[in-house]
């Protein structure tokens, strides 16, 4: 990941700003050149969640198309793009399309009179997804510590607090222990979360779901809870709990990703 300190002023603060924002954007950088270009390898921009270049410099025009549809599928996917920009006599020498990706190379054409080749990689950064989590107990604060190593925002809050409108991907854990189960489950099905997950026995959960059902929820909505949290990995003590959740925090993540490119 580029890093502030190896940018130049304006771009660093630029960058300052999206993430004190939780703003998504990516940066562009040329690798490598061939035939006649304004761009040089090692050059640098910075991009917006919509594509466009918010500071530094790719050379001119003749990429930006290419580079703003990149862009927008690395953000969407949370994955890093490489994409090949060279004159259409030049692909059809090599035997590609414009639009096709061979070996994590995408190929563009470059319409432009200059008729060279800018190879760029773009490099998506995404605000770390927020984690919600209800209740203090052991298993709560074990997941609280351990969350942050794995990129993730964390809110401690108790089933008492009103949960704010989300503004970027949310799971919610509940893990109060008996201590407003029902109250924390209701808040965090109307959280706005791709995820909820409850930290205790299934029958305890039943229970809690008939009394959900009689206040009006649907058996749809109750469906979506992770009950008992966490994959099976046979996890005991407090630790292996938060880690058996984080497991699953880790695969809903990464298929939602996928299910983005």
């Amino acid at each position: 990941m580029i890093v502030a300190a190896n940018l130049d002023p304006t771009m660093a603060e630029a960058v300052r700003s999206m993430e004190q924002r939780q703003e998504p954007f990516a940066f562009a950088t040329v690798i490598r050149t061939a035939g006649s270009t304004a761009a040089t390898p090692g050059t640098k921009a910075l991009l917006s969640a919509e594509g466009e270049i918010i500071s530094g410099w790719l050379g001119g025009g003749c990429t930006r198309a290419a580079v703003r549809k990149a862009t927008l599928d690395a953000l969407a996917d949370g994955t890093a793009k490489l994409i090949s920009v060279a004159p259409e006599e030049e692909l059809r020498r090599s035997g590609v399309a414009p639009g096709i990706e061979v070996d994590g190379v995408r190929y563009a054409r470059n319409g432009c009179p200059s008729k060279g080749t800018v190879d760029i990689f773009i490099e998506p950064s995404l605000p770390a997804p927020e984690l919600v989590i209800f209740g203090t107990s052991p298993v709560a604060q074990a997941l609280a510590r351990i969350a942050p190593g794995f990129h993730w925002s964390v809110t401690e809050t108790s089933p008492s607090t009103d949960l704010p409108e989300p503004g970027k991907r949310r799971c919610i854990l509940i893990a109060t222990q008996g201590q407003g189960d029902k109250d924390a489950l209701t808040k965090a099905l109307d959280g706005g979360a791709e995820y909820v997950g409850f930290v205790g026995s299934a029958r305890k959960f039943s229970a809690l779901s008939e009394k959900l059902v009689a206040e009006g929820r649907t058996k749809e909505e109750i469906s979506r809870v992770s009950a008992p949290a966490g994959l099976d990995i046979g996890a005991i003590t407090p630790d292996e709990i938060a880690l058996s959740i984080m497991a699953e925090l880790t695969r809903v993540r990464r298929q939602k990703v996928g299910q983005h490119g």
